[in-house]
């Protein structure tokens, strides 16, 4: 089957290790499934298993890819939950919690394998390539912002660096929950669409806000995370879920988190239970992720390279034929 793949590992060009071509078909096992994937969407995560972050050599080709929507086995439009083991249905109990690719081949691909539990039904008002788009980017804004930052209708968050998935799902998403969404950015292109999405402002990276907010969403990094702190109101929550700028910043703002009693919370992907509950509130609500391009499998490096540069607004999906 037809797919793209880490052959290998390099920190300093990750593009280099991609490779298009067929690999070997997903074998049958107990508790698993497979499904014929028809849309699956790239995250930094992938950039990331290039440079070899979460990838070991050893696991090497691996098919990237941690999101997809396709069809079952049975016939039934699905969307996978890509943690491994958070269960232990289909590998056991004692094995860690993973993402897809870090131990088993990913979505980028003509067919995949997951545990069956890790699959769910893909509401019909989606269709493949939105719901593609949900089970990291948009699972991870769902759970920072509803579950992580305790957020409610009224509230006031800022979202760091519009245009990337997760920032874009955390526009979208707050302006449907009642949130008062404030967002930044150093492209002016990418300003004008958070305010398009629904955010109230949209301002350079590092400009002083109108007022003092409840949340930041937080997936920059060093280059923001000084004027994440500032931003807060006292006893205020910055949730954390990714650093593509670095995780080491100048200021760590020390004096201002305790001072203030500021919240530090860390966030990683999110529960099946929570994609189900995003996967309705998508279906119901009329929300749809915002896609930046569309590509064929087979031109999966141009999606990457677009990724690389930070030039998307939103997810970049790859279909399959």
């Amino acid at each position: 089957m037809f797919a793209a793949y880490a052959a290998r590992i390099d920190r300093d060009h990750p593009l280099a290790g991609l490779e298009l071509g067929e690999r070997p078909a997903p074998e049958r096992r107990p508790g698993w499934t497979t499904v014929n994937v028809k849309a699956a969407s790239l995250n930094h995560h992938d950039l990331w298993s290039l440079r070899g972050v979460g990838l070991s050599e050893d696991k090497l080709p691996m098919i990237l890819g941690c999101d997809a929507a396709g069809v079952d086995e049975d016939g039934n439009e699905v969307v996978l939950h890509s943690v491994i083991g958070q269960s232990g249905h289909g590998v056991g109990p004692d094995e860690p919690r993973s993402i897809l690719t870090e131990r088993y081949q990913g979505t980028f691909a003509e067919q995949v394998s997951v545990p069956t539990w890790n699959v769910l039904p893909k509401p019909r008002e989606l269709s493949f390539e939105e719901a593609a788009c949900l089970p990291t980017a948009w699972l991870t804004a769902y759970r920072m912002l509803f579950t992580n930052a305790g957020v409610r209708p009224g509230d006031s968050v800022l979202v760091q660096g519009a245009g990337g998935g997760v920032a874009t799902a955390a526009i979208v998403l707050g302006k449907a929950a009642g949130l008062r969404v404030f967002a930044t950015s150093r492209d002016e292109a990418k300003r004008k669409r958070a305010l398009e999405l629904g955010a109230v402002e949209a301002l350079e990276s590092g400009a002083r806000l109108p007022q003092r907010v409840d949340a930041v969403i937080e997936t920059v990094g060093a280059a923001t995370w000084s004027h994440s702190v500032k931003s807060l109101r006292p006893g205020g929550t910055i949730v954390i879920s990714g650093a593509t700028s670095g995780d080491r910043p100048s200021h760590a703002e020390l004096t201002r988190i305790f001072f203030l009693e500021l919240k530090i919370v860390g966030s990683t992907m999110g529960s099946k239970d929570e994609l189900e509950d995003l996967l309705s509130f998508c279906a119901a609500a009329g929300v749809r992720p915002v896609i930046d391009q569309v590509l064929p499998l087979d031109r999966a490096l141009e999606g990457f390279e677009r990724l690389e540069t930070g030039d998307q607004f939103g997810k970049i999906v790859l279909t399959t034929n």
